[in-house]
């Protein structure tokens, strides 16, 4: 099967559902060398005059390298068949293994830029906005204690949404 780019405003699907539930995989790096994470956090939108998606990001995640040294990176959502896939690349690091063969996936890339065969829909994307989450900014104590007990705040990218990719 082959991927059709599609306009962004001819996407339907409920975002809460997509990335909350389905899970996306962020990708970035190049022909020589990528890394790949499973994300479950997430936000789609228009800021700046432009469509984009809002991605959290560890600082310890190894993904997370690949994303600041480029540009851009890639969504990629992949069809219930592949929750193993995803679990595998959400546990696994990048550092210690080959997740991505691991998992079954294979790289393919638009102009350079990897993301999965395996997909149904991809977000080609590029960065325009990156700052780290900080303790003080988070109205709601409680979340502190609960989601970053060890002090690792999430790093916030927002992404310009360049190109949607459907699988045909």
């Amino acid at each position: 099967m082959s991927f059709k780019e599609i306009d962004v405003n001819e996407l339907e699907f409920n975002p809460f559902t997509k990335i909350s539930k389905q899970w996306m995989l962020i990708t970035a790096g190049n022909e020589e060398k990528a890394n790949t994470m499973t994300a479950s956090w997430g936000n789609v939108g228009f800021i700046w005059n432009k469509n984009a998606i809002t991605l959290y990001i560890r600082p310890q995640r190894y993904t997370k390298e690949f994303v600041d040294a480029n540009d851009t990176l890639t969504v990629s959502f992949l069809p219930e068949q592949y929750r193993e896939a995803l679990n595998i690349c959400g546990k696994i690091s990048g550092r210690d293994e080959d997740k991505i063969t691991k998992a079954g996936l294979t790289l393919a890339y638009d102009d350079g830029v990897p993301y999965f065969e395996e997909a149904e829909m991809v977000m080609v994307c590029k960065k325009m906005y990156v700052q780290e989450m900080e303790k003080a900014g988070l109205l709601d104590q409680s979340f502190d204690s609960t989601y970053y007990p060890n002090q690792d705040y999430h790093y916030l990218y927002i992404a310009e949404i360049q190109k949607v990719l459907k699988k045909q």
